[in-house]
């Protein structure tokens, strides 16, 4: 398979099952994570590929894609239309003149989904309007607000271009008629990941310190959003590691105005620094809670 094989990113088998997918991102992302590995620009960019595998994969639509197409699983509906109008093996007329294509010629068929075709004589023709492709790195705060982008070309074109809110990692999104030509524009999206959250489709994944005291007794904390802080009620007896689902805190679905949530991942953080009495009080609960 040509490019990046997001299978092997993730150290799974091409018949992995969604859960397998999930298991091996959440493995690989706490290994790979910022966080874990600060200021380690290698490890930032093998996180960045393994969101960018799992954002493809864990997609149903965007997995039969790539199984079928590899790294050209964007077009993959440019060649089943094509095919479509095209059966293998005989020749069409295009603009006047005749245009084959093999059993499997893809690059053919490529080709000419860019613009491009070859006549009976075998000689190259003028390019008539064709799509290009350009790709553009955001933030996560840009792709959940949406932003925009100023684009230079080859010639010297300059054109700004709006990213709506809600993209991800392979998200395309099409500008009509700005491509070369008249043709269409297509801006190839990666979102940068984040220090603090962690992205799974439109959710977003944060941990939130607890104070000791507050995860046995209960009580109140703030959790980080994309929009600013929350409040998030603690009940008692609290574990380390339990996860609380903000409903509608996530990122944007791109289309519409749904939202995912935000998962807050509970981080209890034990007292540093006692005093005295506070030993003797934890002394008194070992007593009275012996291991």
């Amino acid at each position: 398979m040509a490019g990046k094989d997001y299978y092997k990113i993730l150290g799974v088998d091409r018949n992995a099952t969604e859960r397998e997918l999930k298991q091996a991102y959440r493995k690989l992302a706490r290994r790979y994570h910022p966080d874990v590995n600060p200021g380690d620009k290698s490890a930032e960019g093998t996180f960045k590929q393994i969101n960018e595998a799992y954002e493809v994969l864990s997609d149903k639509d965007n997995r039969q894609k790539y199984d079928k197409y590899g790294d050209q699983w964007q077009y993959a509906e440019q060649f089943e239309k094509a095919q479509r109008q095209q059966a293998p093996g005989r020749d069409f007329s295009q603009g006047g003149r005749r245009v084959y294509y093999g059993e499997g010629d893809f690059g053919s068929l490529f080709d000419d989904l860019l613009g491009g075709f070859r006549s009976d004589r075998g000689q190259a023709q003028p390019r008539r309007a064709r799509s290009q492709e350009h790709p553009v790195e955001v933030s996560l705060e840009e792709a959940y607000r949406g932003t925009t982008r100023t684009l230079s070309f080859a010639d010297g074109k300059r054109l700004e271009v709006k990213v709506p809110a809600g993209v991800r990692t392979g998200s395309r999104v099409r500008l009509a008629g700005k491509g070369a030509r008249g043709g269409d524009l297509y801006l190839k999206v990666s979102v940068k990941p984040h220090p603090t959250f962690e992205r799974r489709g439109d959710d977003l994944l944060v941990g939130v310190s607890v104070p000791l005291v507050v995860a046995m007794l209960g009580g109140e904390v703030q959790v980080t959003t994309l929009k600013g802080k929350v409040a998030l009620k603690i009940p008692p007896e609290t574990q380390n590691g339990r996860i609380f689902r903000l409903a509608g805190q996530g990122m944007p679905y791109l289309g519409n105005k749904s939202r995912g949530d935000l998962m807050a991942r509970v981080r209890v953080v034990l007292p540093t620094r006692l005093s005295a009495e506070e030993k003797e009080l934890f002394k008194q609960l070992g007593e009275l809670r012996p291991a």
